[in-house]
């Protein structure tokens, strides 16, 4: 795709959720970085992009979009295994049946933190949950990343990504499943506060056979999807190619992100993921259209 008006950044983590900068860190390192446009999309939260909203110098020189990533239970009918979220962008961040449902979730997001370092405890490994907020960033919020960053300070493990291998990464004996939003339930409640509902990094999913990726996004669009993340730093250039003729070919919005979370993961940098990705401004222009589209067709 042509990137000559620049490129963007969809998928971006604070500390409204797992990473480790503040929301307003993030406008400045985006304009440093020669981004056009970026949504800041916090795993279950949107007080970051709250945060951004209500600063005095919004919008500044960068577009903004509000985005969420919401952690989705699998819809019955796709068996395959892997990290299933929908995004969601350009919604009312006021919108009463969103926010609670995600403060619901944030709520048991920290239930989840104990029962986890209970597991490891069991395992051998001196460490407890006031540790853990306490070698973490202010106002963050606890999760898997922070508790992987004490066991390396601590000498438990050689880096994070060991401590998700052997302990705390899904179906490792650390691991508890985090609470999730019925995917139909997820799109609506997007789609209710006024936003575009996105399936998030479909290239994580464990998907053996690719006809099982036609049946979920046919069937996902039935249910109101707008749009497929196809750029990602995790995609191969084969599954980018598929996943922009999935978009074509239901008619979905193509969407695409770094997933940075700042020094949680310092491979990936904002923008260009790995140093690879570019995300056209093109696919900003189209979004905010179907966004102004839907919003339009509401007063009508």
């Amino acid at each position: 795709m042509d990137c000559k008006s620049g490129i963007i950044d969809l998928h971006i983590h604070s500390t409204a959720s797992d990473g480790s900068l503040d929301p307003l860190e993030i406008p400045p390192l985006v304009q440093t970085a020669g981004l056009k446009a970026f949504a800041l999309t916090d795993h279950d939260s949107i007080e970051g992009a709250q945060k951004i909203l209500a600063h005095p110098n919004f919008p500044g020189p960068v577009k903004f979009l509000t985005g969420v990533e919401i952690s989705a239970a699998a819809p019955d009918f796709f068996s395959a295994s892997g990290s299933f979220h929908i995004l969601g962008y350009g919604f009312d961040v006021d919108h009463p049946e969103l926010n609670h449902t995600l403060l619901r979730q944030q709520h048991a997001r920290k239930n989840r933190n104990p029962q986890m370092i209970a597991r490891l405890n069991d395992l051998g490994f001196d460490l407890s949950l006031a540790e853990v907020i306490s070698a973490s960033e202010e106002n963050a919020q606890i999760g898997r990343p922070h508790i992987a960053r004490l066991m390396v300070k601590k000498g438990f493990v050689h880096s994070i990504n060991d401590a998700f291998d052997m302990y705390i990464g899904k179906g490792k004996p650390a691991y508890i499943d985090k609470p999730r939003v019925e995917t139909a339930n997820a799109i609506g409640l997007i789609l209710s506060a006024g936003g575009i509902p996105v399936l998030a990094h479909p290239g994580l999913l464990e998907v053996r056979d690719p006809k099982e990726y036609e049946n979920l996004i046919s069937r996902l669009k039935t249910m109101g999807l707008k749009g497929i993340e196809v750029f990602y730093p995790n995609h191969s250039a084969e599954q980018t190619d598929y996943f922009t003729e999935l978009a074509t070919r239901y008619d979905l919005l193509a969407t695409g992100g770094s997933d940075f979370h700042g020094a949680v993961n310092p491979e990936i940098h904002l923008g260009t993921g790995t140093g690879d990705l570019a995300v056209p401004y093109v696919l900003y222009e189209r979004l905010t259209c179907e966004i102004s589209r839907l919003k339009s067709s509401e007063t009508i």
